[in-house]
């Protein structure tokens, strides 16, 4: 019954919003919703202690779902610890989200509609980490980019939030498309979609071929692509990474909640879920090694010249997901879970601390209008301090540190451990994580130090947030300080293997997490001396010479606008898809629809109508008409039959 609630609570919260949140009123759908949430949150950690502590793995059924022929899927819940993992962020976060936002949405008239999509969307997302089989976790997939569009285009009346929601969706429909083939291809070759009939009898695929677009192709490498295709599209990595910028046009409680806990950690959970198959198809971990160290690297470069406070801690996402499909492209699926684990608690509160700077200055998001801070919003400005130490990583090697240190460093350490060709993983990783200290504490030196920038008026009415806010980033930070530390020893300690079970499977030569315990001293320190520069850096540049930036710009100007036009990869697929497709749209109109529908079909109903018109008017209901007329139809046919008659047989 427990499973059950902590699943179905959000969904009963989001109908009753939903559907009666006019009748009740929008404080009514506040309180309910969040209180169901906090109810979910807290079976969540009790199911966590249960199943991951305990060693207890439980399959919930809930109703037979789908059979037709070979094909049979019933809807069950799967509880193991990577579920249980799972259920801890996404419920924990949602409900402080929920929470937060009763304060910073408080005056918006659609409240009821906003609370009611915030619990369908965290729905959506406990039914993907629960699935026993694929088709559920597709159904769930869905579910949480359905909420997303509703979510980023939330203000629909802004013309920028309805086009990021239209963008969000396009692009992971290109996504989605290459996990629904992966579906497809699995049920193919192994008759079942199932997730413990798969994993037995994924083996038997090991080295043999499939026909795929006329070429003979490896089945386990093929199908793997295809699921990570997914994968790149929800967790936003490289090429279809261009949606989760523009996301930050929805409010900012649904940023912290798409960042943190749901959609974009949907892809590195399902790779992880999937590690039986994973580690079946060496060429697909190489591939997504690859793609997570290039995310890593890529999203960092934008990072630094971002102006835009949220779209910042944006491109840091994108960057922190880089170093989670690493770690699982390596094989230590347990840290870049680690890892998801600890950002969630970090990576919302800096979100919802950017969220209490902006109510704070009246909607302002962009930093360059900020400055001087600190004095006025002093609760805020240390949560942002701490979210700033867990996401660069501050901590001594060895020894201890927040959040951040702990799962990150412990990637970087795998990644030297796995030794890809020229470690390029390792050296992506720690380079991305110079940048990641630059632009963090960029955003906080910004932000909260030096002199105002802000309009004199906007200065003298910031103002700190509500206690409603508040304690959501309290107890954020606190998962930001104690995450990493307290649960190290369970997630890539010498005893992970007592705590994951069967959770995650690895291959037997998979020795990852035992390798990087070994790896040489100076690779600890690696990540500490890149966090230490950044940090002076960004110090330098914005404390000590704040005419640094301008002319650092002006000195690399070529440079500069490429990493603030974010590599050009809008205008890019704008040339090689968007105008291509509104061209041919527009050809189908004037050539297809206008020429030759309206120049055919129409064209000929109106030659009918014409010709009906012309008919009409011997109808003129006078009899000695009609009479004539049927004089001369007898003498036609007489005509006729004379000359027919004449002809020689």
């Amino acid at each position: 019954m427990i499973y059950l609630a902590i699943v179905f609570l959000p969904l009963l919260g989001a109908l009753i919003a939903g559907f009666f949140g006019r009748a009740i009123g929008a404080r009514a759908s506040e309180v309910i919703t969040t209180g169901l949430l906090l109810v979910a949150a807290v079976l969540s950690w009790i199911v966590f202690v249960r199943v991951g502590f305990g060693h207890e793995t439980v399959r919930v059924p809930v109703m037979r779902w789908i059979t037709s022929g070979e094909f049979d899927v019933s809807w069950a819940l799967r509880i193991d610890t990577l579920t249980a993992v799972m259920l801890v962020v996404v419920n924990t976060v949602s409900s402080l989200v929920h929470l937060y936002s009763i304060g910073y949405m408080h005056e918006d008239e659609h409240r009821q509609r906003f609370f009611a999509y915030l619990s369908l969307f965290t729905f959506a997302m406990l039914m993907l980490v629960t699935s026993d089989n694929l088709l559920q976790m597709f159904f769930g997939w869905e579910g949480v980019g359905l909420a997303s569009y509703l979510l980023i285009g939330f203000w629909y009346k802004k013309p920028e939030a309805n086009a990021a929601a239209i963008k969000a969706f396009v692009v992971n429909r290109v996504g989605d498309f290459g996990f629904a083939l992966g579906i497809f291809g699995l049920f193919f070759i192994f008759k079942t979609i199932n997730l413990d009939p798969l994993f037995a009898a994924a083996p038997t695929a090991v080295g043999k071929t499939m026909n795929f677009l006329g070429y003979e192709v490896d089945i386990l490498t093929t199908l793997s692509l295809l699921l990570f295709m997914g994968a790149m599209g929800k967790s936003a990595q490289f090429l279809l990474h261009t949606w989760l910028p523009d996301a930050m046009e929805g409010p900012t409680p649904v940023s912290a909640l798409i960042h943190a806990a749901t959609m974009v950690t949907a892809g590195v959970f399902m790779v992880a879920r999937l590690s039986p198959i994973f580690e079946l198809a060496p060429v697909a971990l190489q591939v997504v090694t690859l793609v997570g160290a290039v995310t890593a690297f890529f999203a960092a470069t934008v990072g630094l010249v971002q102006n835009d406070i949220k779209r910042v801690i944006a491109y840091s996402t994108c960057s922190q997901l880089g170093y989670m499909f690493v770690a699982c492209g390596i094989g230590a699926y347990t840290a870049g879970i680690f890892h998801l684990f600890t950002h969630a608690f970090f990576k919302a509160l800096l979100f919802l601390g950017a969220g209490s700077v902006i109510h704070a200055m009246h909607h302002e998001q962009d930093m360059r209008n900020m400055g001087g801070l600190a004095p006025k919003i002093r609760v805020t400005y240390a949560m942002m301090l701490i979210g700033t130490l867990a996401l660069t990583g501050v901590g001594i090697p060895h020894v201890a540190g927040f959040a951040g240190f702990h799962s990150k460093d412990a990637i970087i350490e795998a990644a030297y451990a796995a030794h890809t060709p020229s470690n390029y993983a390792f050296w992506m990783l720690v380079v991305a994580a110079l940048m990641t200290s630059f632009y963090s504490w960029r955003l906080v030196f910004m932000t909260f130090h030096g002199k105002s920038r802000a309009e004199p008026d906007v200065l003298k009415h910031a103002h700190e947030s509500p206690p409603v806010m508040l304690i959501p980033l309290a107890v954020l930070a606190a998962g930001a300080v104690l995450a990493g530390f307290a649960f190290a020893p369970h997630f890539i300690g010498h005893h992970y293997q007592a705590f994951w079970g069967k959770a995650i499977f690895e291959g037997p030569g998979n020795h990852i997490l035992h390798d990087m315990h070994g790896v040489p001293g100076w690779v600890g320190w690696a990540p500490f001396a890149a966090m230490s520069t950044g940090l002076a850096i960004a110090y330098l540049y914005y404390i000590k010479a704040p005419w640094l930036p301008e002319a650092t710009a002006r000195a690399l100007r070529p440079l500069y606008l490429f990493l603030l036009n974010k590599w050009y990869f809008d205008e890019l697929y704008d040339r090689l898809f968007v105008r291509p497709a509104f061209w041919i749209g527009r050809f189908f109109w004037k050539k297809g629809d206008g020429a030759v529908i309206d120049r055919t079909i129409d064209g000929t109903a109106a030659g009918v109508g014409w010709a009906t018109g012309r008919a009409m008017r011997l109808q003129t209901g006078y009899v000695y008409h009609y009479a004539f007329a049927m004089m001369l139809g007898v003498a036609a046919l007489v005509t006729y039959f004379m000359f027919q008659g004449g002809v020689a047989p």
